[in-house]
């Protein structure tokens, strides 16, 4: 077994990937603190083909160069908007369409590996600070709510890693409908 190079990759340039297919998902942070957290974000968005990245409320925006060492960049491919309030950033996916879905621990939340996105549905991620989770105004606007099943002794998994775990289980779905 090798390692494949970066250029055996065939990555495409930050043009090509402007014009390649988007999963129908948009990412919503509701005051997410850490820059890292942030960072890592844009680089999982990158890498998962995310619409966009709403970053709300305290959230900080790009450029930042802390946000940057964790993006690598990505923050100049992935599509953001900033707005003050998260409730007015859901209210308005909500009018556009979306189906906005809270990644949460909450009553009739349903558990990720139960959970399959649907052909033709777009979709809005909530994802949450990392002490106080997503805001219960915010629960209370969104259409359902998703759950990360877990084992440990732990009562969370770090917003990031959530993101990185949820936005694969959308993209591989994503993907089996392109084959």
């Amino acid at each position: 077994m090798r390692k494949i190079t970066n250029e055996e990759l065939h990555r495409p340039t930050v043009e090509e990937y402007a014009r390649v297919e988007k999963m129908p998902v948009t990412v919503v942070l509701d005051n997410v603190r850490s820059l890292q957290n942030v960072g890592a974000f844009f680089r999982t968005s990158d890498a998962f083909a995310v619409e966009r990245i709403c970053l709300c409320g305290i959230t900080a925006t790009p450029p930042n160069r802390d946000i940057h060492k964790t993006a690598l960049g990505a923050e100049m491919t992935v599509e953001w908007k900033y707005y003050p309030q998260t409730t007015d950033c859901v209210g308005e996916l909500k009018a556009d369409g979306y189906t906005i879905l809270a990644v949460e621990q909450v009553e009739g939340a349903d558990m990720l590996h139960e959970f399959g996105s649907e052909a033709g549905r777009r979709y809005a991620l909530v994802f949450g600070n990392e002490v106080l989770g997503v805001a219960q105004e915010v629960v209370d606007m969104a259409d359902g709510a998703i759950e990360i099943p877990q084992a440990g002794t732990k009562h969370s998994i770090n917003v990031s890693v959530s993101g990185g775990v949820v936005l694969w289980s959308f993209y591989r779905d994503f993907l089996r409908r392109r084959q």
